[in-house]
């Protein structure tokens, strides 16, 4: 019997598109670049993904879709001004944004329609920089091999970042415009001109350190939101539970980074284990109720009038 020797495919992620199926025969086409929607098996050849995201790549896509909304919230706080009651409504517009362009992302992802997606499976880091692996047989020629070999985690981002600047750009200035009565002229549209900063920012983000924010999130989320916690209560002169119920707003704040924290731990442990893992969530208030006891031991006035003392 005749035997088909073909060449072997060079590269990384390289592979063969099958160009027909005889029964248990396939045909396959020259060594390049997979179609979108498909990625290389152990024997170089192009197969569609056909696999579910599992948990850890949807904790992944919540991040990422957690960024432009957590900044939105942030500028809109940030040039709010105290004196406006726009706020609240400007930070539910904002939640509305994301959540439309969420959903938006995933009914136009293949499968079309439908809230579920089909992916592959992310196996290495290098699986998101497949430009980099290109192969130069000859040292001459390359041969173009690039795909998204962890189709669509890389892309279906941009698809999102892009629904929510367009949902932006429709519903926000609107919105600003009849409500923001209490700001100056200037001062209405900034939280807006900060996204058209911030946006770009986290495409150029997505773009080049995808694969690595894949695998540092969780850790990012923790300090994150440790960090942003010790200050907003820093800078709050929050220094007992008293402080903390006098104004509504703080405990909004407080409890929504005790969510982060959650989602920090979550991503980390991947709930695997159930009975090892769920007791970890106790530990979210820690940081908060730490920061509530030794507050007052570390005020700088306390420590210069001792220091001062002591001399």
């Amino acid at each position: 019997a005749a035997v088909d020797i073909q060449p072997a495919c060079l590269g990384l992620y390289c592979g063969r598109t099958v160009l027909s199926v005889n029964g248990s025969l396939e045909t396959y086409g020259d060594c390049g670049v997979c179609p979108r929607g498909q990625r290389t098996d152990d024997n170089k050849i192009c197969r569609e993904c056909t696999g579910s995201p599992d948990r850890y790549d949807w904790l992944y896509l919540g991040f990422m879709a957690m960024l432009p909304l957590v900044l939105h919230w942030f500028f809109i706080e940030w040039y709010s001004g105290k004196k406006s009651s726009s706020a609240l409504l400007q930070h539910i517009t904002a939640l509305l944004e994301c959540s439309i362009a969420a959903v938006v992302t995933l009914l136009v992802s293949d499968p079309v329609g439908s809230l579920h997606i089909r992916s592959c499976r992310v196996k290495k880091l290098s699986d998101w920089y497949t430009m980099l692996y290109n192969p130069s047989p000859d040292y001459i020629t390359t041969v173009h091999c690039t795909h998204e070999a962890v189709y669509p985690l890389y892309t279906i981002v941009f698809i999102y970042y892009a629904f929510c600047l367009v949902l932006m750009m429709l519903l926000r200035p609107l919105l600003v415009k009849k409500i923001a009565c209490g700001l100056g002229k200037s001062d209405r549209f900034k939280s807006i001109y900060a996204a058209l900063y911030f946006f770009p920012i986290l495409t150029v983000l997505q773009a080049v350190g995808g694969g690595l924010l894949y695998y540092a999130f969780p850790y990012i989320v923790l300090v994150l939101s440790l960090v942003t916690l010790a200050v907003y209560m820093s800078a709050s002169e929050v220094e007992s539970f008293k402080d903390l119920l006098v104004r509504k707003k703080r405990l909004v704040v407080l409890f929504s980074h005790w969510l982060l924290h959650a989602y920090g731990i979550i991503s980390i442990s991947k709930l695997d284990k159930l009975e090892q893992d769920l007791p970890l969530l106790a530990l979210v208030p820690a940081p908060a109720l730490f920061y509530l006891m030794t507050a007052k031991y570390t005020e700088p006035s306390r420590i210069l009038s001792e220091g001062g003392n002591g001399h």
